[in-house]
């Protein structure tokens, strides 16, 4: 059976363990583009299927397949298949050996993806990205300082264990690993995610407080004790994720995971999942992914993981704040995938957050503080874990997202993208695809003054396009060549993405940034 791996974390410039793939993400919003139609002969195939099939088929698979119940289950008693699990829009599908080839040609099959195994990827930062002012300045409706009051953030990851400093802040477990399960945490990583977003409890003196300690958390495991977990758990997941969204006012979902990418975004289940929660306005951040270097060290470009090539996703990379709340001396961590995404060529990462020896909550004898007790820093009630990863990063994000959700209550989700993408701050002589916007600075953002900022988007040869800003100017999906004039933005008024024109040659700016497309 094929299988999708969530990224292990990295420790100190290095990956907790050899990880097949790590969930980071920022992604250039898409307003709504159609999928690719079916292909001829054959159905549209993952790389991951694709290699079974060319490797001639000798062994049973599972496959991820689209369409209604009624259609799902046609396809599989014509080809004797057996539905493994259910989801929205589709259905998991036990394929035997020999069989794949004779699925992908039925014409009824549009698309085949593989049910992939993934694996998952504070005081300096708080007052780094200046979440510590948030908490103490007149940003909220009512003049009072932000903490994510109101806001639900979900956190799809291994589960959470309820530590002091999470008391009274988790509303809700549940587990998609076994429905019979209580969503504790084993693995260790989802409370040390939970922790970096909304750590507040007893002990939140302790130096773990989190970027947004008045939100709330809800907790969906998709991984288990090892870290792995298969992608229609997160399928799943964020699709329970938006079922529940009111009763427990959800109003951002984190990723901290990721996989390799085998599948243009538009092909991309999971991605199709993250559409569902944009289109009903949930923020969801993802992991860039831990790739950015090789064993010798060497720059590794187009490193970005699933599912943070999603354009509907906020994908985060890593930043390395050398221990201090200065940002001068802020690098990017070397570790930190860098753009462009693979298949599609999109800018990513969206923007850089702290991600480099984050200290946050240990849950007692999960696996990660067990096998690697160099991690677990100080002892009792005041042991923490530092680990480093884009799975951080994500988590920092999707904290300042809270803050800014409370801040404007009635904000878009592409909104809350634009006004982390136009607080960020550039880090010189790195370019759009290693940093994206730039240094989260969630006091910048919500410093961001005007008329707000307008949305709109025209569709374009069926096809629709969005621009997003990125501080000083913005990205259009529309892009054939996934490159801006050798990865640098033209700082006028003109923008030129591969060979298209944003807004036919200028882009417009003053107190309202034009969210339009090409």
């Amino acid at each position: 059976m094929v299988t999708l791996r969530l990224d292990a974390v990295s420790v100190y410039l290095r990956m907790l363990r050899a990880a097949r793939l790590l969930l980071c993400a920022s992604a250039i919003l898409l307003a709504g583009v159609s999928p690719s139609g079916a292909q001829s002969h054959r159905a549209h195939l993952s790389d991951d299927l694709k290699r079974h099939v060319d490797g001639g088929d000798q062994s049973a698979t599972t496959v991820i397949v689209a369409g209604s119940a009624a259609q799902v289950d046609a396809i599989a008693a014509r080809h004797g298949l057996r539905v493994r699990r259910r989801l929205a829009g589709g259905a998991v599908l036990d394929v035997p050996a020999g069989r794949l080839a004779e699925v992908a040609a039925d014409t009824d099959v549009p698309q085949l993806s593989g049910d992939h195994e993934m694996r998952g990827q504070m005081v300096v930062t708080d007052v780094s990205i200046g979440a510590d002012q948030a908490w103490d300045g007149n940003f909220g409706p009512g003049g009072n300082g932000v903490t994510g009051r109101g806001v639900g953030v979900a956190v799809l990851d291994s589960g959470v264990t309820m530590v002091p400093e999470l008391r009274g802040q988790v509303r809700a477990r549940v587990d998609m690993i076994d429905p019979r399960g209580d969503g504790r945490d084993e693995w260790g990583h989802g409370t040390h995610v939970a922790g970096i977003i909304a750590a507040a409890g007893s002990l939140a003196g302790n130096g773990t407080r989190g970027v947004a300690p008045g939100s709330s958390i809800v907790s969906v495991k998709v991984l288990g004790a090892d870290g792995a977990g298969h992608m229609s758990d997160l399928i799943e997941g964020i699709d329970w994720v938006i079922a529940n969204r009111q009763r427990y006012q959800v109003k951002v979902i984190n990723l901290s995971l990721g996989a390799p990418v085998q599948q243009s975004w538009r092909d991309d289940p999971v991605c199709q999942a993250i559409e569902r929660a944009w289109r009903v306005n949930v923020v969801t951040v993802a992991a860039a992914g831990n790739y950015g270097k090789t064993a010798d060290g060497t720059e590794v470009m187009g490193g970005v993981t699933s599912p943070g090539n999603c354009p509907f996703a906020i994908t985060a990379g890593a930043l390395n704040t050398k221990g201090t709340a200065f940002r001068s001396d802020d690098v990017i961590a070397t570790y930190s995938s860098r753009g462009p995404t693979a298949i599609d060529h999109l800018i990513k990462p969206d923007l850089l957050a702290p991600g480099n020896k984050i200290r946050s909550l240990l849950a007692p004898g999960t696996s990660i503080a067990t096998a690697h007790p160099e991690l677990v820093v100080g002892a009792g009630k005041d042991a923490k874990l530092e680990l480093s990863g884009t799975s951080m990063s994500s988590a920092v994000v999707a904290g300042a997202a809270a803050l800014l959700i409370e801040a404007r209550p009635k904000a878009k989700a592409e909104t809350i993208r634009a006004l982390l993408q136009l607080g960020a701050e550039q880090l010189p002589r790195l370019g759009l695809v290693r940093q994206g916007a730039g240094s989260l600075n969630v006091l910048a953002s919500l410093s961001v003054k005007g008329r707000g900022i307008t949305l709109a988007s025209t569709s374009i040869a069926g096809e629709t396009t969005a621009v997003v800003g990125i501080g000083f100017a913005a990205l259009s999906m529309r892009a054939s060549r996934g490159a801006v004039r050798g990865d640098t933005l033209v700082r006028g008024d003109t923008l030129v993405w591969g060979d298209t024109l944003v807004r036919g040659d200028t882009l417009v700016w003053g107190d309202t940034l034009v969210w339009g497309d090409t």
